[in-house]
Parts: C-alpha cells; sequence; structure tokens
C-alpha cells in the first residue's frame, strides 16, 4: 500500500488500486486479505490497516488511519477462518504522535490478538523519532506476547529495537544491498564492488559462519572469496545471490546472539560490543546513545 500509495484511493470499505502493469482497477477489503492470508496458511497474518509516511504533517488523516485501522482490525477479526492455528497481529499507527501511538495501543490491545506490531515506522522519520515511537509502544504492551517493528532492518536499528524492547522486524535491506553488491559485517557495510577486493582471497567476512564464508573443505561450505564477489558483482546475478545468503545469514545470526545474551543476563555487554565493532572510533551516533541510555545502557561508559 505504501509503494503504491499514489496509485491507490482508500475509503472505509478498503483500498482501491489501479494496477501497476495493466491500471486496472483493484480492490483490496480487510474481509480480502484476511482471506488470502488464510488460503496459504500463514503462521502469521497482519491486518490490513490504513498507513500514511510517518513524517505527514496532517495530523487530521494520521489519526483517521489510526482509527480506521482499529475498525479494519474488527472487520479481520471476524473474517478469520482459522484463529486456532493462525495468528492474526494487530498494527499500532499513530504516526510520531505518541499520544495517538498510546491510545491506538490502548485499542488494539483490548482486542487481545495473538501478537502486536508497531506499523507505519522506516518512512523516513528522524531515528530519535523511530526510538520514541518504538519505546512509548512497547511499554504499554504485554511481556508474554511478540512484538513486531514493521520495516525495520538496519543492524543497529535491531539492536537500539531489542534493547527498547521489541522482539521481531521484518526488512528488504539486507537483499537489497546485496544486489547492489553490498555485504553485512559487524564491522559495516562493505562495497564488494571496490577494486580493492579484486586480489582479496579471504572470506566475505573472517568467521562468519554461512556457506558462503566458511571453508570449502566443510561440509555444505562453499568457499567463497571477496575476489570472486568483486569479479562477479554488477556482471552476474550469481554475486547478488551469494551476497544475499551471506546477508540474511548474518542478521539472522545477530538476533541469535542477541537472543542468547538476553537469557544469559549479559545483553548490555553484549550491546557495547556490538556497537565497538561498529564505531571503532567511539563516535556513536547520538540517537543511539540516548536511545540506550534511557534503558540503562551507557554506550560512552569505559
Amino acid at each position: 500500500m505504501v509503494s503504491l500509495l499514489k496509485l491507490a484511493n482508500i475509503t472505509e470499505e478498503g483500498v482501491r488500486f489501479l494496477s501497476p502493469h495493466d491500471g486496472s482497477p483493484m480492490l483490496l477489503t480487510p474481509e480480502h486479505s484476511i482471506s488470502l492470508q488464510n488460503s496459504i496458511g500463514s503462521d502469521i497474518m497482519m491486518q490490513l490497516d490504513d498507513v500514511i509516511v510517518t513524517t505527514s504533517p496532517d495530523k487530521v488523516r494520521m489519526r483517521e488511519a489510526m482509527e480506521r485501522s482499529v475498525r479494519w482490525l474488527d472487520r479481520c477479526i471476524a473474517a478469520h477462518k482459522k484463529p486456532d492455528t493462525q495468528n492474526l497481529f494487530c498494527i499500532i499507527q499513530g504516526g510520531l504522535d505518541l499520544d495517538m501511538r498510546r491510545e491506538c495501543c490502548r485499542e488494539m490491545l483490548a482486542r487481545d490478538t495473538p501478537g502486536i506490531a508497531i506499523g507505519g515506522l522506516s518512512g523516513g522519520e528522524a531515528k530519535e523519532d523511530f526510538c520514541r515511537v518504538v519505546a512509548a509502544c512497547t511499554e504499554l504492551l504485554p511481556d508474554l506476547k511478540p512484538r513486531y517493528v514493521m520495516g525495520i532492518g538496519y543492524p543497529e536499528d535491531l539492536i537500539v529495537s531489542v534493547a527498547l524492547g521489541a522482539d521481531m522486524f521484518d526488512c528488504v535491506w539486507p537483499t537489497r544491498t546485496a544486489r547492489f553488491g553490498n555485504a553485512i559485517t559487524k564491522h559495516g557495510v562493505l562495497n564488494m564492488k571496490r577494486e580493492i577486493y579484486a586480489a582479496d582471497f579471504g572470506p566475505i567476512e573472517e568467521g562468519c559462519g554461512c556457506p558462503c564464508c566458511r571453508p570449502i573443505e566443510e561440509e555444505g561450505a562453499m568457499g567463497i572469496t571477496r575476489a570472486f564477489v568483486h569479479h562477479n558483482a554488477a556482471k552476474e546475478t550469481v554475486a547478488a545471490h551469494l551476497l544475499t545468503l551471506h546477508n540474511v545469514w548474518y542478521q539472522l545470526d545477530l538476533m541469535r546472539r542477541a537472543r542468547e545474551a538476553i537469557i544469559e543476563d549479559r545483553f548490555p555487554a553484549f550491546v557495547k560490543e556490538f556497537f565497538g565493532n561498529l564505531y571503532p572510533n567511539k563516535d556513536f551516533p547520538t540517537w543511539a546513545v540516548d536511545a540506550l541510555k534511557g534503558v540503562g545502557v551507557d554506550l560512552l561508559e569505559t
């Protein structure tokens, strides 16, 4: 809906699109969206919500979207045919208005869905505003239901959001940045198109456990070198495929390590190690320092 807003007309009935392919009219209602998700057997189903970019100055439209999302959730719940086997998540809206976000939280929580999503972010808002919205929402959410921040994917965003109380994320960034020849590593993003990698026969990232980086002697490993990726980047799709494998593995492993750190009660130390690797000169972004300090993690503490 966000990517096709220029082709869409949102009313109480649903969202009317003009097909980007042939211009034919299409209608997506809350009921139809649930029917589609029921039919494919989604483990996690998302309600249809009325979403606009967070940076919109139109407060009246923002409130309309928030209140409509609550009404549409009721319609989604009524249309849901398999509540015992498929989990319907509500989506909290309200833009950057914290009072509106809290109001939406209370309304959504009253519907008692199996999980809760925080939607409408990653729309160009400042990182400080993003953190404030996540913190305001997670403060109100129940401990034993998954909290899902939609559209979030940069590693530092993930770690800060976990510290603020979020559990789940999704983003196209790891695969999209792979298509541009970029590898995600603990020391930052590497542009494999750069000439410095032309004769670099080391792995994409030393110590990485993904199939691309592990030595070829290991079962299921490919032993891919930086030089191989560099040679193919922007020439053959194989480079994008390999970097996609690496990047998705990195993100999943990052979340695995964060989860282990929480269970083992060493999450603050994990966060400091993560940011220390990413910013070896300790020039941490102010938004991350401030957000983490608010939950008791001081990046500047020695």
